[in-house]
């Protein structure tokens, strides 16, 4: 919880800051620095064994001044209310950053998804969109999936809303299955844009991807599709981690087969005796590091060690507001997590244009669509951290705060 508290008071302090650098008075922080919207419910669910269990679920809707609210679900016992409004808040970021006519939402439910069967979780799923049925809609604030909620949650959650709207809805949600909607390229868009930012900052600092070292921390969805699309673009991935542990070599690992071996949650060290911890992966000799798995791993305690020239926060949170002084000091490109995982939200965004039109793109046009938005985004906040002389957290957030912070001026809320 305590961790959850640090989340939203250093998200506050970051917009707060961004605010007063683009000469925003204090009313325009006081509207910002919370959601406009929280909503608590409590969702009966029938188990398998006959009987109700009651769950608790939260939707945040940070600012609707620019449009929609968007932003994910996630099944987890330690969601809590402040992790969620955090999160909304840092939605409201990256849709700015990629601009996208949306604001921040984010929602959650405290449940452990692994102890449940499919028919609980189907009837939890589609519990939580009647709990939560006045303030969600296709117009209004569009969930999507996040921690341990996938395409089939997301199905539930469409058919749900449909049945109670009486028709056929598919723009209320995202992340959906491909025959009910979804769009091309969505699964791998997280990593897709990590690996576009990745080739931007490595061009700021003149290093050749095709021989680059990188080493990247978790092996879960965005973290395996990174370390695949970096060696096909000829990189050498020479450290990757998961849970249990991580795989080095000096040569390059041989992904294929890391891919190949590993299991449904990204586990792949266990198969291996010669393994190092992740502390020692995080401060191995690289040219980019990427942490992907959890917060907090880049610290005061260890920014000092890191030997890479560049830092990709493809997780949520993996660097202190500590950490990230001192590698900034050290001269290490940091690229921050609203930014460089905003790949996500970008291609939500195409499925709910698709839907919203009934037209549906190829693999190709979606990939196209999501390289020029994430590299105008990258040249965005490169250039405003360059010209202010700002480390690229500070200059994300400037941009990505900008325009809800505009659209709640022009229509007289401030």
């Amino acid at each position: 919880m305590a961790e959850n508290l640090n989340l939203f008071t250093s998200t506050q302090e970051v917009i707060k800051k961004a605010l007063q650098k683009l000469g925003y008075d204090e009313s325009m922080y006081e509207l910002l620095k919370e959601p406009l919207r929280m909503l608590e419910v409590r969702i009966p669910v029938k188990m398998d064994n006959g009987q109700v269990k009651v769950f608790t679920g939260y939707r945040a809707q940070h600012n609707d001044a620019v449009g929609p609210t968007k932003g994910g679900v996630r099944f987890h016992p330690n969601v809590s209310e402040e992790e969620v409004k955090a999160l909304s808040m840092w939605m409201t970021l990256k849709a700015g950053i990629v601009d996208l006519p949306y604001g921040g939402g984010k929602g959650g439910v405290i449940c452990d998804p692994r102890q449940m069967s499919m028919g609980e979780l189907e009837r939890l799923s589609r519990g939580y969109v009647r709990a939560t049925s006045q303030i969600v809609g296709p117009t209004k604030d569009i969930p999507a999936p996040d921690v341990f909620t996938n395409a089939q949650i997301m199905a539930w959650m469409m058919d749900e809303y449909s049945r109670m709207d009486e028709f056929n809805s598919p723009g209320f949600i995202t992340g959906k299955p491909i025959v009910l909607g979804g769009s091309l390229g969505r699964d791998k868009a997280t990593a897709q844009g990590v690996t576009i930012v990745i080739e931007e900052a490595a061009k700021r600092r003149n290093i050749d991807i095709k021989d680059a070292r990188i080493v990247i921390q978790g092996f879960g969805n965005a973290g395996s599709f990174l370390a695949k699309f970096m060696s096909d673009l000829g990189a050498k991935v020479v450290g990757i981690s998961d849970a249990y542990g991580a795989l080095y070599d000096p040569e390059g690992l041989d992904i294929d087969y890391l891919l190949d071996r590993r299991d449904s949650f990204g586990t792949v060290t266990t198969l291996f005796e010669n393994t190092i911890s992740n502390k020692e992966l995080l401060e191995l000799e690289c040219d980019i590091l990427v942490p992907a798995a959890i917060e907090n791993q880049l610290t005061a305690e260890n920014a000092h060690r890191i030997k890479a020239s560049i830092v990709v926060e493809a997780a949520n949170g993996p660097t202190t507001s500590e950490a990230t002084k001192i590698l900034n000091e050290r001269g290490i490109l940091l690229v921050p997590d609203v930014l460089a995982s905003a790949g996500g939200v970008t291609v939500s965004y195409f499925e709910w244009v698709q839907n919203n039109q009934g037209y549906y793109w190829t693999e190709e046009e979606v990939n196209e669509k999501l390289l020029k938005k994430m590299v105008e985004a990258f040249d965005n906040v490169y250039t405003v951290a360059t010209s202010r002389n700002i480390d690229m957290r500070l200059a994300a957030y400037m941009v990505g705060v900008r325009k809800t912070a505009e659209a709640s001026r022009f229509r007289g809320w401030v």
